[in-house]
């Protein structure tokens, strides 16, 4: 049985259910775990030796939180991460995540176009699953500015400015090189033709079999798992 896809709508429900009272998740360790798979699908693809500075692009709300999880464990890693932040998170969390980077000795840079020249791969970390269009300032200028970099690109769960459904149907998002999917992937991405990761080793089997999943199995000790099977054009959304 293939691997479903989600809906916006049960994607933020899974979520709510992974950090309610059943799933007992909180979000500090969803977001820790998210963030440890995406550096790992890096580390995996680009080499460390031939890709060593990562531009770590990071939104305001919690697909940023992943970000700067992964830039930290990437200079763990040995790479050379940067982190770049349009629009910084205002809350608690985020604001921490931040003080770890600068306690790794990760820089934040200010310019979008000074940093790309002197980068190697940008992990794209700006929009979830919950982003509509249209893009708003200041990323409506960074997105084109991504694009056109000729920079391979990572992007977490969703490429930024896709329709979590409706994918790239407004042609102003990014076209990365791979995907890490999160939980499980997303309805938009179902046409996604680079190299396609799942993370988010956290579901349990309760949630799988509840949601009707059916997702791979994670290799050993890995956090993440390549997806080598193309996903079905359509499946009706679980009526709960």
């Amino acid at each position: 049985m293939a691997i479903r896809y989600l809906t916006a709508r049960l994607a933020q429900q899974i979520d709510e259910e992974l950090m309610n009272a059943a799933g007992a998740f909180s979000i500090d360790q969803l977001m820790e775990l998210a963030g440890l798979a995406c550096a790992q699908t890096l580390s995996k693809v680009y080499d460390k030796k031939k890709y060593p500075r990562v531009l770590v692009c990071c939104g305001p709300g919690n697909q940023g939180g992943d970000g700067l999880v992964a830039a930290r464990h990437l200079s763990q890693f040995g790479y050379q991460p940067k982190i770049y932040l349009p629009k910084p998170g205002s809350k608690d969390l985020y604001k921490r995540l931040q003080t770890q980077c600068a306690n790794m000795g990760i820089p934040t840079v200010n310019d979008l176009p000074s940093a790309l020249p002197s980068s190697d791969v940008i992990l794209d970390a700006i929009f979830g699953f919950s982003f509509k269009p249209p893009v708003r300032a200041p990323f409506d200028t960074d997105l084109p500015l991504l694009s056109s970099s000729g920079l391979p690109i990572l992007s977490v769960d969703i490429p930024s400015g896709w329709d979590v459904e409706r994918g790239n149907a407004e042609k102003i998002g990014l076209n990365p090189d791979v995907l890490i999917s999160l939980t499980a992937p997303k309805l938009g991405v179902k046409d996604f033709k680079g190299r396609h990761f799942l993370g988010g080793r956290f579901v349990s089997k309760r949630s799988e079999e509840k949601f009707n999943l059916n997702l791979p199995e994670y290799p050993g000790y890995e956090q993440i798992v390549e997806l080598t099977t193309p996903m079905p054009d359509h499946e009706p959304e679980l009526k709960l």
